[in-house]
């Protein structure tokens, strides 16, 4: 079917698209936002009591995904606010379990995904799709969400488990998922993997990446990082954030069906 005849009828789905379009903007950003919220996660419960950190960074995500919610379409920073908030407050969720309730992190990994794959179950089973191009609908979205916070908690404990528990550290766990996620994007790209299955493995790994390299970078020499600060390491990849998605906001390129998107 020529391009022109087909356009008409997608043209009414990526109008009401509630997420960007996937390229290579969006891991990079994805990958920042990861880094971004362990450090900020970790500054904050050590700054603050634990709980009332949790409480407060709770408020913000139900209060940024309602806006999320509300909104009729795709909006890049509404979106992304909603993805680092899900960062920070999935970061805190997973490792409360280890601080707080003392539940060892492979028994914590383990929980989380479970919970993903029930998510996933569950998704499916409605909606006889996990394509993230199908969310148009506030159910499917509720379900996309649900799975970006489990994602970002089994991410959380599945990056602290490889570093703490197996022992290869924080540099030693970044190297490790940085070799990972090429994994789905091999498969996809030369041996037929399922884009949807290649799209949420990649997804799944870009939050103990992001984070193990945010942990290398801040936590101090003693715990096995360089010692920079969590502080100044949640605040310089903001900075990376914000340039990001600006430079998104000025040239279109996240916008769902743009002709100038770079697909990967």
């Amino acid at each position: 079917m020529p391009a022109s005849a087909a356009q008409p009828s997608s043209l009414p789905a990526a109008a009401i698209l509630k997420v960007p379009e996937i390229t290579v903007y969006f891991w990079v950003i994805k990958v920042l936002t990861t880094g971004m919220g362990e450090a900020t996660s970790d500054y904050l419960v050590h700054r603050f009591p634990p709980p009332l950190a949790a409480a407060a960074a709770g408020v913000v995500l139900v209060a940024t995904l309602l806006v999320q919610l509300a909104w009729p379409r795709y909006q890049l920073w509404v979106y992304w606010l909603a993805v680092v908030m899900v960062s920070v407050f999935g970061t805190m969720a997973a490792d409360g379990l280890h601080v707080e309730l003392h539940v060892p992190y492979v028994a914590s990994t383990a929980f989380y995904a479970v919970s993903l794959a029930v998510i996933f179950w569950l998704w499916h089973r409605t909606e006889g799709t996990l394509s993230i191009h199908s969310i148009t609908t506030r159910r499917r979205e509720l379900f996309y969400w649900a799975t970006v916070m489990a994602t970002f908690a089994l991410g959380t404990a599945g990056g602290d488990m490889m570093a703490r528990t197996v022992g290869i550290g924080f540099l030693g766990a970044g190297i490790m998922f940085a070799g990972l996620i090429c994994v789905p994007l091999i498969a996809w790209r030369f041996f037929g993997m399922n884009a949807i299955l290649a799209f949420w493995f990649a997804y799944v790994v870009t939050r103990p990446l992001g984070a193990s390299f945010a942990d290398w970078a801040g936590v101090p020499h003693s715990l096995g990082g360089m010692g920079y600060g969590r502080g100044l390491v949640a605040v310089s990849l903001s900075v990376a954030i914000l340039a990001m998605v600006t430079f998104l906001a000025l040239t279109g390129r996240d916008v769902p069906g743009s002709r100038t998107a770079s697909r990967i």
